[in-house]
């Protein structure tokens, strides 16, 4: 078994650097075509904890968390350009608050409908899988370490998710063939597609990138003061009893830094890999996370699955409604769900599936829920805990 910190900062890494490197290539990239290279770099290192080849309980896992997580959170959001947006456009941005608030009223009802089915503290974990559903797995870590959901649990909730996003997924991609007859039947306006596609050309900037080694270097040591920053802000905010440790604190508090930062010419670092380390930096902390969980603790998934099936539907529900109400195209409701369930990956690729050249509204739609994902996680993981008590 592998207890040396070092020895375990390196297998993490090996984990990671293999996975992304087998996805990047041609030949080897069908290895991910159902399950996605996100999983494995987190269910390797769970695999790795459970057979006994390195040591669980390990702190430097904690340590990789307290350290990377914020400084991650920072870089992700330093890009966001949100007047872009804004400009995106009123029925985009009202499908995908729809989406939302249906993940947001449907894991609190889930939890109180199956409560006596669940585990004490499974209000956590949803709370977790909330943050991803309405944003991404930056959000999803970042509300699992705020609100201290147990190991074993997320690892399930990992799996949860994989699986029933990307079944759902598949019935959208299938829909994109029949979205002009849904159009038809619900009396859709499918000339908005026309304005977003002019938003789109107006939105076009000219970011050549300029990504080397020493940019990495000085966008993450920029990005670590501030998450410094933020650590020393937090320490002043007092905790809550049962709620908001301190950590969580600093997650909140680096989050609205870097979007404060977004607003600034800091923005410009993304043509300096900003995003690029961040992306990197927190499937990091994805490995941690995966090394302290432990399969051997997954007797409750079917439960889960049924939970996540019914908080699903609620989802659906909701932008069904916003579809049928506003009139608006398929195509925005496939995206929206998608830009909420799966974040910054199967947004775009819903938005190009069902309208090619349209990635970029999925993708705008995606780091929309990003910026909002973990505040409105956290929130909903306290819903849940009210209604599981």
């Amino acid at each position: 078994m592998i207890q040396n910190p070092f020895l375990l900062l390196f297998f993490l890494l090996a984990v990671e650097c293999v996975i992304l490197r087998l996805n990047s290539r041609a030949e080897t990239k069908f290895l991910f075509k159902f399950l996605p290279a996100v999983f494995w770099i987190f269910f390797i290192p769970m695999l790795a904890s459970t057979f006994g080849w390195i040591y669980p309980k390990a702190p430097i896992y904690d340590q990789i968390i307290h350290l990377v997580l914020p400084v991650c959170l920072i870089l992700l959001l330093i890009p966001v350009d949100l007047g872009a947006i804004w400009k995106l456009g009123r029925p985009s941005l009202l499908m995908m608050s729809a989406g939302a608030l249906g993940v947001m009223a449907g894991t609190p009802l889930a939890l109180f409908i199956f409560k006596n089915h669940l585990p004490a503290d499974a209000w956590s974990g949803f709370g977790a899988l909330a943050g991803s559903w309405i944003g991404g797995s930056s959000n999803m870590i970042a509300v699992k370490e705020a609100v201290r959901a147990r190991e074993d649990l997320f690892a399930a909730l990992v799996f949860v998710d994989v699986l029933v996003v990307y079944l759902w997924m598949g019935f959208l991609m299938t829909c994109s063939a029949h979205q002009h007859s849904l159009d038809r039947w619900n009396g859709s306006d499918r000339r908005v597609l026309s304005d977003l596609a002019q938003r789109i050309e107006k939105q076009k900037r000219d970011h050549p990138l300029r990504v080397t080694w020493k940019s990495i270097i000085l966008v993450v040591g920029f990005a670590l003061v501030f998450a410094q920053a933020s650590g020393f802000a937090a320490s002043f905010i007092p905790e809550i009893e049962n709620g908001l440790s301190s950590f969580a604190w600093l997650i909140i508090t680096a989050s609205l830094i870097g979007l404060l930062l977004s607003l600034t010419p800091a923005r410009r670092l993304e043509s300096y890999g900003a995003s690029k380390a961040g992306d990197f930096l927190i499937l990091y902390v994805l490995t941690a996370i995966g090394a302290q969980a432990d399969l051997t603790h997954m007797q409750n998934i079917g439960i889960l699955i049924l939970t996540a099936c019914f908080i699903l539907i609620i989802h659906i529900l909701f932008l069904g409604a916003a579809w049928r109400m506003t009139k608006v195209p398929f195509f925005l409701l496939a995206t929206a769900s998608q830009a909420n369930l799966g974040g910054v990956v199967s947004g775009p690729l819903m938005a190009e599936v069902y309208q090619p050249g349209f990635a970029a509204v999925g993708l705008l739609m995606a780091i929309l829920g990003n910026v909002v994902g973990t505040y409105l996680g956290i929130l909903v993981s306290y819903f849940n805990r009210v209604v599981m008590m």
